[in-house]
This record gives structure tokens, C-alpha cells and sequence, in this order.
């Protein structure tokens, strides 16, 4: 298990490009047959990334790391598949995963294993955990079956498609909320004008990229910008203070998780152009 630790936004203005990505950045998500883990101490937020090539992957973590039995002792999870056909198997109900479909496991799950169709196209699963209360039962939203919302226009450079699934009105949960959003071609900017969302922080993980793209991703304080270059199927932590946008070189497609106060997608502070440095 990675850890990362919470940021405090006076400290973030004096990190180089290093400590920036050491921070805040996860760069390599997947590894053949293995799980890979990052705690960070933002709202207990963990994100992890399973690739299972030849064998069936196990969710679990010592149980020093996580301070209970099993991993959704007092847990939920959230899993979206960004890779080939897989399946995922939730005490003993298995749950097949195409491309994009995403997986709610709820507090109380015992075994979740992770499992690919075909060796030569193996899944990819992405993880996004956080603390639980309650036990709400699993569910599944395939994104053939997902109510997409068509944002943006190509004059602005950010024409997307979002699809909400774990949300208020979705697949409900205790408090982790996911989705992700797809850019069209000839668009590259996510969010802009920005935003910061003070109640709650938020993960991102990019993918869909070629290998030879970049987004430029832009956090830090209003008036105290930062970037971070992101690479295809690279993942990072948004503190709840920091604005959170981008640009690519191309078009792109991210998965966006949050934890905190609430879970209401709208409950954001806006940040106008005037007010950026």
C-alpha cells in the first residue's frame, strides 16, 4: 500500500516538479496480475488499479494498512473497467465487465476477485475506495445501458459526453461518488472555466491516450496555479482546496471519483478567468 499524505496549500507553492508528482501523482497503476494500492489520508480516499493477464487477482491488504479484516470491512468501492472483457466476482455472484461498465461492491463484501476473458486483451479494472456507514446492496451500470450528458462546445475546445454512475441519483453509496468523461475529437480541455469543491476532493485517472500524448492537468490555489504532465493511464489527487483542469494534446477520456461532505455533483465554487494566476 502507497500512502500519500494531506497537503496543506501554503506548503504546495514551494514544491518543485519533483515533489509535485511525488505527492500528488500515481504514475503506473498496472501490473501484470498483481493489485496495486494508494492511500491517501484526503478523506481516507484509496485508489488501485488490478490487471489480471493469467491469473485471478484478489482484493485484499495487510491488514495493518487498512485497520480491519478485510478490505470492505468499513469500506465501499467503486470499479470501472478500462480494459478488455473481465469479470468480477463479488462472494461468489460473478459480474461480467465490458469495456467502460462500472461496478459498485458495497461495505461488508468479503471476496472480490478480478478475472480476464482473454490473456491477450486482459481487463484493466480501476478502483476508487472509500470509508462506508452503511451497507448498500452491489450493482452494476454497464455504459450501454448509462444516461450519457452531451456538455461543451467545439468552439470552446471541450465538447464531452459524462456519464454519472455512482451518484445521488445513480447507484447509490455512502458517500463515494464516479463517472467518467469521454472528449470528442478536436477537443482537449475537461473543465475550464475551473472550479474547486471545498467539501469534497476528487481523483483522476486519464486513459484513452496515445503513447506519445500529454495533459496538462492545472491544480493548486485559484491564484497560485500549478501543473502536473499526465500520461495515458495515470492517476492523481485533487486536494479539495486546488482547481482542478485540463488540456491535452488530443482528445481523452477520464474517470473522475470523489469523497467528502456530500455528494451532490453540482456543490462546487467557481472560479472565473479574471481570478487566475
Amino acid at each position: 500500500m502507497n500512502i500519500r499524505y494531506a497537503n496543506n496549500p501554503q506548503d504546495v507553492k514551494g514544491y518543485d516538479t519533483t515533489r509535485l508528482r511525488d505527492e500528488f501523482v500515481m504514475e503506473k497503476l498496472f501490473h501484470a496480475d498483481e493489485l496495486t494500492l494508494t492511500y491517501s489520508h484526503a478523506d481516507r480516499f484509496i485508489t488501485g488499479g488490478v490487471l489480471p493477464v493469467h491469473h485471478t487477482v484478489k482484493l485484499e491488504a495487510d491488514s495493518k494498512d487498512m485497520g480491519a479484516p478485510y478490505f470492505l470491512a468499513r469500506r465501499e468501492l467503486g470499479i470501472i473497467n478500462v480494459g478488455g472483457t473481465g469479470s468480477v466476482t463479488v462472494d461468489g455472484e460473478t459480474y461480467a465487465m465490458a469495456n467502460k461498465d462500472c461496478l459498485y461492491v458495497g461495505l461488508g463484501a468479503q471476496e472480490v476477485l478480478f478475472q480476464s476473458e482473454d490473456a491477450a486483451n486482459p481487463a484493466k479494472f480501476y478502483l476508487n475506495s472509500t470509508p462506508a456507514h452503511k451497507a448498500y446492496p452491489t450493482a452494476k451500470s454497464p455504459i450501454s445501458e448509462a444516461t450519457p450528458v452531451h456538455l461543451g462546445s467545439i468552439q470552446s475546445s471541450n465538447e464531452r459526453t459524462i456519464y454519472k454512475y455512482i451518484h445521488e441519483k445513480g447507484i447509490q453509496s455512502c458517500q463515494l461518488v464516479m463517472g467518467l468523461t469521454m472528449l470528442k475529437p478536436g477537443n482537449m480541455w475537461n473543465t475550464m472555466p475551473c472550479h474547486t469543491h471545498n467539501r469534497r476532493m476528487e481523483v483522476y485517472f486519464y486513459f484513452d491516450m496515445p503513447e506519445d500524448a500529454v495533459v496538462f492537468h492545472l491544480m493548486g490555489e485559484p491564484t497560485e496555479t500549478r501543473h502536473l504532465v499526465i500520461r495515458n493511464e495515470q492517476a492523481l489527487i485533487s486536494p479539495s482546496w486546488s482547481i482542478h483542469s485540463g488540456v491535452g494534446t488530443n482528445n481523452y477520456t477520464f474517470i473522475w471519483g470523489m469523497a467528502g461532505e456530500n455528494q451532490d455533483f453540482d456543490d462546487m465554487d467557481m472560479v472565473g478567468m479574471k481570478d487566475l494566476r
